[in-house]
């Protein structure tokens, strides 16, 4: 049997983990009731009488019981006593055909949390060191490797704010252990006993064996998932090295030359960090595969193309490109542009504007003509010098290397239904009907 004292469990020690409390700091705790998130709650409370940092609730009703509407009541009641603002947040938890309950529920919620948070703010979750085990024991299942295996680190970047989990030390009996000493009252969610449930598994069937024949199972298990947060640390120094001798011009684009003088083991751990540092989840090893074999192996005429959910990455122009998946694009539209002093905001959320370059004359050259932006549809000409030369479209995504996936996304400027500017390409036409002017592209 573990110790039932919550000996440790103290304000003071809430603080080591957070010594940067002031009163200029706001800090959230995801409460939803239960035992652990109340104790975390009455913690944060006590410190912030000494303290004085700002303390906020958010609670997350998921839809998907019907005792939710109590457990927010509940909620409520709790932060009125403590006197701590609670914010209710519902989301559509459902999960599709497929897709595991459990993440769809934390993808919902952490979604939800994420955009109330604002810039500099904290988000405190009440993820204890048995959690931990549970977490290293489910990612072993699942085959991670060492980032995986280092679990939930104790402070994290969530959107603008930071998440921190202060609690990670303590194990379940001290947690219990406090409440009970505090004369707390929490909620019970049924789901937490389902067993169907991978976690839930591992908490009722599985830990409770370990910790008969190995009383310090959960602590000996974290430790393990710090020791792998170390080596996964001094991995990713390695992966940078290799990212800073691979990255071309932008942080999306790697050079396939240098990625083919890597070992398999440095590529793979290359490209983990590459897609970590995007912030996209990774890809199986299978598609790790693919990328590895059918995009950096691919002839160099060929545009391959390997995507998983929630990302995908190009090979083009001896580049590796990679992006999350593109949305429909409609590149049919033809958009009047009438008060040309005036931004044009397209569909996807671009602003198209015209900037004068200081020479004469300017804008009111095309005061009576009709400026449209379209796109794309197949056989655009440009041309040049008052018509004694031309290209096609075509050849200008050629020598400009636009890569494909663009193309049909990237704004034309139509003058008269005269293809007159490719926006985001400098053609240096010196156009009769258009001089002195410089079309700009932003998000």
């Amino acid at each position: 049997m573990r110790k039932s004292k919550h000996t440790g469990l103290t304000t003071e020690a809430l603080h080591e983990a957070m010594p940067f409390l002031s009163a200029t700091t706001t800090v959230w705790i995801a409460y939803s009731g239960g035992c652990d998130s109340h104790v975390l709650l009455h913690l944060l409370a006590q410190l912030r009488q000494t303290q004085k940092f700002r303390l906020k609730a958010v609670y997350v009703n998921h839809g998907l019981s019907p005792n939710a509407a109590v457990w927010g009541k509940h909620c409520q009641q709790v932060c009125v006593d403590l006197s701590v603002e609670l914010v209710s947040l519902h989301v559509d938890a459902t999960a599709e055909a497929g897709d595991s309950p459990e993440a769809t529920a934390r993808n919902a919620r952490y979604q939800a949390i994420t955009e109330l948070l604002q810039t500099g703010e904290y988000l405190c979750t009440a993820h204890h060191q048995d959690d931990q085990a549970e977490t290293l024991l489910l990612q072993l299942l699942r085959g991670a490797g060492p980032k995986g295996l280092a679990g939930m680190p104790q402070a994290s970047g969530l959107g603008k704010a930071t998440q921190l989990r202060p609690l990670l030390a303590f194990n379940q009996t001290q947690l219990q252990s406090y409440a009970e000493h505090h004369h707390l009252s929490w909620i019970e969610d049924e789901s937490n006993n389902d067993t169907g449930f991978n976690r839930n598994y591992l908490r009722h069937e599985i830990m409770p064996l370990l910790r008969q024949r190995w009383p310090s199972a959960d602590a000996t298990i974290a430790r393990s998932a710090n020791n792998c947060a170390e080596a996964a640390a001094l991995i990713d120094v390695l992966a940078e090295q290799d990212y800073q001798q691979a990255k071309a011009e932008t942080p999306s684009e790697l050079l396939v030359s240098r990625l083919l003088t890597l070992d398999n083991v440095r590529l793979r751990n290359l490209l983990r960090y590459w897609i970590s540092l995007a912030g996209l989840p990774l890809p199986s090893g299978k598609k790790m595969q693919h990328i590895i074999s059918d995009a950096l192996h691919a002839a160099a005429d060929k545009m391959p193309l390997v995507h998983w959910p929630g990302a995908e990455v190009h090979r083009f122009n001896g580049r590796l490109y990679l992006m999350s998946p593109l949305p429909e694009f409609d590149s049919s539209q033809v958009i009047p542009w009438h008060d040309l002093t005036r931004p044009l905001t397209l569909a996807d959320g671009r602003s198209l504007s015209f900037e004068e370059t200081g020479q004469k004359p300017g804008l009111e050259v095309l005061a009576s003509a009709q400026v449209s932006i379209r796109f794309r549809q197949g056989g655009e000409v440009i041309q040049f010098g008052g018509n004694s030369h031309h290209k096609t479209l075509k050849q200008i995504f050629q020598e400009h290397h636009v890569p494909p996936w663009r193309r049909s996304r990237t704004p034309l400027l139509f003058v008269d239904n005269t293809l007159t500017a490719v926006i985001g390409i400098d053609l240096n036409l010196n156009l009769n009907h258009v001089p002195a002017i410089v079309v700009c592209c932003g998000e």
